[in-house]
């Protein structure tokens, strides 16, 4: 198989590059390639750069504000976004509520939502799981009742990536309790300002901030700010982990992790010689490349697939699995090759405001900070392992008919 370019691919994944690496702020570039959680700030900045250029959501239809590029030509912009140490993006809103409103929202909702989400003047987050309904999503409990021009919400939601920092979150509510699972959920849109919205932080083992719990308490929510009819929100929300499940794979981040890996074996000495020349540990790199590059294959092949293919949420999920378990596994290498530059915490690191960084001690190179905090994220949390499941469960119904 011929993995090369074709020639008119590799010249606009050239111009990207070169764009990318002028109009990145140096700072923000700077604080990215040290692998620290992107800043509120940083965030907002550099989607307004892209914004400017028309390119702060490439994948969306261009009448609403995206491209016409083929799927690898966005898959390329990616690569080289995380490549040159950009923030990511708000993908809770640019990869799972925009696309929802533009599909299946009103045109107020159309334009009252697109054009703050593409110039990050709105941050989102997901109010899918609660604390009984997580790998049975569609057992959950949050209600929505009627009350004229609103709707009363009660409930809790769970695992809430960036609820502490969202301006709205777009949440799963039932609002017929009689009717089946499934049939009884809407798709709302609250604003986390509003009364009765309270955020509690869940401090993951690196004692890190990222995900929360979300409590409601007779919060009304006006009745326009549901999206799509009523009862119909559990297929909006498959629509929606569709796309989740393939930005899950993750192949533009896991590709910079690889490259980082590589750097510092290449600093490192194990018995005299550069790490990366010892014959196992270079086999070991050799796999996940190998790994890698499939993935990518595979990840491009899902989006070429048509949105009605009954194969798309099985494929998705397969990716959304092998996506992070690669990334798990890399990192322990990566945890494994800085050796013993991994013991010194520095808990106030310039440019990190979602969690402390365990990171290297001298002369481990800069790129390597981080390293060992998001490898005890990824490894030991419930967050990815509970996430895994659910695509085994997904798998095992739709592919394998247990």
């Amino acid at each position: 198989m011929n993995f090369d370019l074709d020639p008119a691919d590799a010249a606009f994944q050239a111009e990207m590059r070169a764009f990318i690496r002028q109009a990145l702020p140096a700072d923000i570039a700077r604080r990215g390639r040290q692998g620290f959680h992107a800043t509120h700030d940083d965030v907002q900045a550099w989607m307004r750069i892209l914004n400017a250029r028309g390119l702060a959501a490439v994948h969306w239809p261009r009448q609403h504000g995206g491209t016409d590029w083929s799927p690898l030509r966005r898959h390329l912009f990616q690569v080289e976004l995380r490549a040159a140490g950009a923030p990511v993006p708000d993908q809770a809103a640019l990869e799972l509520v925009g696309p929802v409103i533009y599909t299946f929202g009103d045109e107020v909702q159309k334009a009252r939502y697109l054009p703050a989400i593409l110039n990050a003047d709105t941050f989102w987050c997901q109010g899918f799981s609660e604390p009984n309904s997580g790998s049975d999503l569609a057992s959950l409990k949050t209600s929505a009742v009627r009350d004229g021009d609103h709707y009363v919400v009660n409930g809790q939601k769970t695992w809430t990536s960036e609820a502490h920092k969202a301006d709205m979150m777009f949440a799963l509510v039932r609002t017929d309790g009689e009717a089946r699972p499934q049939a009884g959920i809407s798709f709302l849109l609250i604003d986390m300002k509003s009364p009765g919205v309270s955020v509690r932080p869940i401090y993951t083992i690196n004692e890190g901030l990222s995900v929360n719990e979300v409590f409601l308490d007779n919060v009304r929510v006006p009745v326009e700010n549901l999206v799509g009819d009523e009862n119909r929100g559990w297929g909006y929300a498959k629509f929606l982990l569709t796309n989740e499940r393939t930005m899950s794979a993750e192949t533009p981040h896991t590709a910079f992790d690889l490259d980082q890996v590589k750097q510092i074996a290449a600093v490192e000495r194990r018995g005299g010689r550069p790490l990366i020349e010892d014959p196992l540990f270079a086999a070991r790199l050799a796999r996940f490349e190998i790994e890698l590059r499939a993935l990518e294959t595979a990840v491009l092949r899902v989006l070429h697939m048509d949105e009605g293919d009954p194969a798309l949420n099985a494929t998705a999920s397969v990716l959304k699995l092998r996506g992070s378990e690669l990334r798990q596994r890399i990192a322990d290498l990566a945890v494994e090759a800085l050796g013993d530059h991994g013991l010194a915490v520095f808990p106030d690191v310039e440019g990190q405001d979602n969690m402390d960084v365990l990171a290297p001690v001298p002369p481990a190179p800069d790129y390597a900070a981080g390293w060992l905090s998001r490898a005890m994220f990824r490894r030991a949390t419930t967050i990815y392992g509970g996430a895994n499941e659910i695509q085994r469960t997904i798998i095992a119904k739709s592919v394998l008919g247990l």
